[in-house]
């Protein structure tokens, strides 16, 4: 784990830091041989390459993917207009569909 990443995640509002740690720790049981680091001001998960990131905003955590064109989205959750990034918006712990993230990121991170 890397420190700064845990020092962001310590600053975060209480709600945001439980759902970044649920997070954190899904990515961590999803990926093996997963990295954290700490760039553009927030936490980067990387496998070969950077797959995902998270970043605070004032009402919701956003969980971002590097190559979404990988992910399967049925449900049109992923948001953005960029050609190489897409995120979700995290309001609440109850957002976090595990089952969904973990193939998320299994699939960004290959």
């Amino acid at each position: 784990m890397n420190e700064q990443v845990t020092a962001y995640i310590k600053c975060a509002p209480s709600e945001q830091k439980q759902m970044m740690e649920a997070v954190r720790q899904l990515i961590h049981s999803s990926v093996p041989d997963v990295s954290e680091e700490f760039k553009w001001s927030r936490p980067v998960f990387r496998a070969a390459k950077d797959f995902a990131y998270l970043k605070t905003a004032k009402a919701y955590v956003t969980l971002g993917f590097f190559n979404f064109e990988k992910l399967e989205d049925k449900d049109n959750l992923l948001e953005g207009s960029g050609k190489d990034m897409r995120h979700i918006k995290l309001k609440s712990t109850s957002d976090i569909d595990r089952p969904l993230l973990e193939s998320w990121f299994r699939a960004a991170a290959r």
